[in-house]
């Protein structure tokens, strides 16, 4: 437990606890509304994105040449950052050296891009590094005054992912649960808390809505469905390990065939143009948010979530930029819909508990994949949610989409 000291002490202010909760709670929430801000533009930066390629749906075709260009942009001026969250999450564990504000516009431009021509990409990645540059830039010049960077970055994601997905309380648990596999730093909730209600209601001021899910008739506990819970969470643990795998691989191979990794979204971005021509249709391109919504209301095809893995996986595998979050959402909800054929729940309780568990298990995050459940769909799905959440955690393997999180306990029942 050596590693876990240096997180154990928020002690930045000696003379009383109100004093100190005073104190990083004001932070958390100045924090908080800058990555609301943020993560506000982003979204309607993506948004119109999104809305010009699919009238002008030719421009796929410059994927791979755009793919350079941002490869060779962030070689030049971003190398430092190009790690991306796994950036942010290196420099909690062992704090290092400020991250350079450019990781805000370079990462918010590089997902735009990545989202005009068509990449399968998604926007929590883009919205934690923008809290995480963002909130740095106070360790670095208020050191003075704030002494924990370790909290301070983690208040940042927290603020990013709860702006960029409209669930504060997800998004201050995923801030710190995210570091470490087993483990979680209790002393950050209050600060993560308030930085992730301020990004939130900063957002929603600013007129962004996001979608939520209460519509759903959701049955009463039963054995059968405990049952079809738990095994949908085996299923979904297994659909996180595969994503994670298939991911890491592209990566891999990659590197492995083509040294200049300038080249490496050229050739994702071909295979992303040739898909697309191939299926004929944006389906697994993107967001997705169509096909999610749709997920909920009427019966899927089997092999969306196949799809999207392959796509995403190539997309980010080869260096585009945004994240797998929405992706892992997408994958889940297509997949519970398709699991409705053979277990007895109704397609739309699937697709929530898809929704949750395999981003839970491929983040590793099964407490913030469970408040998450609460959050987007209602307590009503609490007992199923939580235990295909679980399961999924525990059979998606030792590891996940983040290389740089460190497991502190290992996953035996």
């Amino acid at each position: 437990m050596k590693d876990l000291k240096h997180l154990k002490n928020l002690d930045a202010f000696e003379p009383s606890m109100l004093k100190k909760m005073v104190v990083w709670c004001s932070l958390g929430a100045v924090i908080g509304a800058l990555a609301g801000v943020s993560s506000t533009l982003f979204l309607h930066s993506i948004d119109w994105a999104i809305s010009f390629r699919r009238s002008h749906s030719w421009i796929i075709v410059f994927l791979p040449l755009i793919g350079f260009l941002v490869a060779w942009f962030y070689k030049k001026y971003g190398s430092e950052v190009e790690k991306g969250n796994n950036l942010i999450i290196d420099e909690i564990h062992e704090p290092k050296k400020t991250i350079p504000f450019r990781m805000v516009p370079m990462i918010f431009a590089g997902g735009v891009i990545s989202h005009l021509f068509g990449a399968s990409v998604g926007r929590e990645g883009a919205a934690v590094q923008m809290g995480g540059g963002i909130s740095d830039q106070f360790a670095k010049y208020l050191d003075r005054f704030f002494k924990n960077r370790r909290l301070i970055l983690m208040m940042g994601m927290s603020a990013g992912f709860s702006s960029i997905f409209g669930t504060p309380i997800a998004g201050a648990i995923f801030g710190f649960e995210v570091l470490f596999i087993g483990t979680m730093i209790y002393d950050a909730l209050l600060p993560c808390l308030i930085a992730a209600i301020s990004g939130y209601y900063t957002a929603i001021l600013l007129g962004v809505t996001h979608p939520h899910y209460f519509f759903m008739d959701i049955p009463q506990v039963s054995i059968p469905g405990i049952l079809s819970a738990v095994v949908a969470g085996v299923i979904f643990g297994y659909a996180a390990k595969f994503f994670s795998w298939t991911l890491h691989a592209v990566k891999d191979l990659l590197k492995e065939k083509i040294s200049n990794n300038l080249f490496h979204p050229v050739v994702g971005g071909v295979l992303l143009v040739v898909a697309y021509f191939a299926i004929g249709s944006d389906r697994y391109h993107s967001l997705g948010e169509e096909v999610i919504r749709a997920s909920f209301t009427q019966h899927m095809y089997p092999w969306d979530f196949l799809g999207k893995t392959f796509m995403t996986a190539i997309s980010v595998g080869s260096g585009f930029k945004g994240g797998e979050v929405m992706s892992l959402f997408y994958i889940g909800a297509t997949l519970g819909n398709s699991l409705s054929y053979i277990l007895p729940l109704d397609y739309p309780i699937l697709a929530a508990l898809g929704f949750v568990s395999v981003f839970a298990g491929a983040a590793n995050t099964p407490i913030a994949g469970v408040i998450l459940a609460f959050e987007l769909f209602g307590p009503g799905i609490g007992v199923y949610a939580a235990l295909a959440v679980v399961a999924s955690y525990l059979f998606s393997g030792k590891s996940g989409i983040y290389h740089s999180q460190r497991a502190r306990v290992e996953k035996n029942i």
